[in-house]
């Protein structure tokens, strides 16, 4: 078991800062975060031209070091061998949290092995951030970052999320919004889902709705900028949701046109994220079929 103590003169090694930077408004930097990135003898930083832009805005003339996935593998012992040296460095990303969509964790990993204190420096993080004003449930959640590109590899993702019972959070490019939501619906079915645009800044912009209606809304108006997407886990999905009007009738008329009870309900009950064994049994409640 490895004690780890953060306080600074108590270890002879450097300690690695993790620093949570602004994820669009420079305002919700922390006083402790400038402060630290002021301190500290290196800025290992996820693209040294955008942390440039942050430290010119908050006068910190601290000097960085390019640290990305490109150049983990060479860059985490140098770093690690700088730290041994009693030597500080704090990591950023280019918004929010650290080690999270960027190999921080790798470097964490590396320094705690060899018993070097990692130290947090909390802030912004766009999908706790999102979450708490999305309207869907907080809590439980998961937090997945971003998606597979491949659309097989992302349904075959989808299929094995599809009936966790915890609101979902992705990040997602906004030319790939689409298509991430056709392949959700064609898995998930129709449940409330919100896409989350400029988290932070000017155009700041929450669409909520089922997850069909999210499609029709980039058709009529694309998007733009930093997005992420919120989806409702299964365990939130009810025949509320859906007035009986609606779902008995598309049920019959799928009857009509020929396909089979079992198969119109089933069909039905995807298109809505319903639970298929609830929806049988309020269809044959209502119409009184055995």
């Amino acid at each position: 078991m490895q004690i780890q103590k953060s306080f600074k003169g108590q270890t002879t090694s450097g300690i690695l800062y993790l620093v949570a930077t602004p994820i669009g408004n420079m305002e919700d930097m922390t006083f402790r975060a400038i402060k630290t990135l002021e301190e500290v003898d290196l800025i290992a930083a996820e693209d040294t031209r955008n942390t440039g832009l942050l430290l010119k805005h908050f006068d910190i003339s601290t000097k960085q070091v390019s640290f990305h996935e490109h150049n983990a593998k060479e860059r985490i012992p140098e770093l690690v061998d700088f730290l041994l040296g009693g030597k500080s460095v704090a990591q950023v990303s280019d918004a929010g949290l650290p080690s999270i969509s960027d190999p921080g964790q790798d470097l964490v990993k590396a320094a705690v092995k060899v018993g070097i204190s990692v130290v947090t420096i909390p802030g912004a993080s766009a999908g706790i951030s999102a979450l708490i004003a999305s309207g869907l449930s907080p809590q439980p959640h998961i937090f997945y970052g971003f998606l597979p590109r491949k659309s097989g590899q992302q349904k075959a993702f989808f299929e094995e999320k599809k009936q966790y019972p915890e609101t979902q959070i992705f990040y997602e490019s906004p030319h790939r919004m689409k298509a991430t939501l056709e392949n959700m619906f064609d898995v998930y079915g129709d449940r409330k889902a919100v896409l989350v645009r400029e988290l932070t800044k000017i155009y700041e912009e929450y669409r909520r709705g089922m997850i069909s209606e999210l499609l029709a809304s980039i058709d009529e108006t694309p998007l733009k900028g930093e997005c992420l997407l919120i989806v409702e886990g299964a365990g939130e999905i009810g025949l509320s949701d859906v007035s009986d009007e609606v779902v008995m009738t598309e049920i019959s008329a799928l009857m009509q046109d020929g396909m089979k009870t079992t198969k119109a309900i089933k069909q039905v009950a995807k298109k809505y994220g319903l639970s298929k064994s609830e929806l049988y049994a309020r269809f044959h409640e209502e119409t009184g079929e055995a």
